[in-house]
């Protein structure tokens, strides 16, 4: 199964692409959606938005992964990553992708081993999860194979709890 994880941002949208198979992971692709800050907002977040139907017509991911907004204390800059992880919820909307939501430190345990990972770590550990030659750059698009990965394993963890839970279910009084 192909997941797309996506790290949204106006100015650098993160993608990455990674095929799961149990525990195993194969990195078919990552990059960026890059918008200039002189371009109009509204045509950045179409771009963002095309941007991604483009990568799932490519691909055919089964799955996406993206990064929950977490609090900023920039307000600009939190309102700007709104704005494009809004084109990129209705982007994967519109290609009928089930989308799973992460946390940065939720993201950062699942790839690290610690919610207070520094980028350097989780690129590192992505690099060494997926069996790169090299750490993959920019950090953007390493955060976003690092939500497919999370977002993989978390598939794998819930699978093991249905599993585990089958047929214990009692009925309600």
């Amino acid at each position: 199964m192909i997941i797309l994880g996506i790290d949204p941002g106006l100015a650098n949208t993160g993608w990455g692409l990674v095929e799961a198979s149990g525990n195993r992971f194969r990195c078919v692709g990552y990059g960026c959606i890059t918008t200039p800050a002189a371009m109009d907002t509204a045509r950045r977040l179409k771009d963002i938005h095309d941007g991604i139907l483009g990568l799932v017509a490519l691909h055919a991911p089964a799955e996406c992964a993206i990064e929950s907004l977490y609090f900023n204390v920039n307000v600009k800059s939190a309102f700007a990553t709104g704005q494009a992880r809004g084109v990129a919820l209705l982007a994967t909307a519109d290609a009928g992708l089930p989308v799973g939501e992460y946390g940065p430190g939720e993201v950062k345990l699942a790839v690290t081993g610690t919610g207070s990972a520094d980028k350097k770590q989780v690129q590192y550990m992505v690099r060494a999860i997926l069996g790169l030659a090299e750490e993959p750059k920019p950090d953007h698009a390493a955060d976003a194979l690092a939500l497919a990965i999370c977002h993989a394993n978390s598939r794998v963890a819930r699978a093991r709890v249905v599993a585990a839970t089958a047929g214990t279910a009692r009925p309600r009084r």
